[in-house]
């Protein structure tokens, strides 16, 4: 699957392997397309989901518009330039981001951010 083939926006599930357990965990998330590339952000604050995918990077993508699930690499976003423009670019696709109670500059310093690559066998 191609990025291009995804709406801006929308939620999606990603599993991950629990970084204590082993087992698998599934959430639901808002993802944006920034840049031609998945990115998964929140709000400012510490999140399992990140955890698990610090320790186990691969994961699956679960989509449901289009349906597809799809094995990804997720890599954390730490270059302070670029949670910046990721931010400012989530903020304007997905209106969400801007009505929670945090600046930019609280989401830029503390919210998680990973981006997903389609993994290749």
């Amino acid at each position: 699957m191609d990025v291009v083939d995804l709406p801006a926006t929308g939620t999606c599930q990603v599993s991950t392997l629990g970084r204590r357990s082993g087992s698998l965990r599934r959430i639901e998330i808002w993802y944006v397309v920034i840049d031609g590339q998945v990115v998964l952000t929140g709000t400012p604050g510490s999140r399992h989901w990140l955890a698990n995918l610090r320790e186990h990077p691969e994961a699956v993508l679960h989509l449901s518009e289009p349906t597809n699930d799809l094995e990804v690499v997720a890599e954390e976003v730490t270059d302070p330039a670029a949670r910046r423009h990721i931010t400012e670019q989530a903020w304007r696709i997905q209106p969400w981001y801007a009505a929670q109670p945090y600046s930019i500059d609280d989401s830029v310093s503390g919210s998680p951010m990973v981006t997903l690559t389609p993994r290749v066998e």
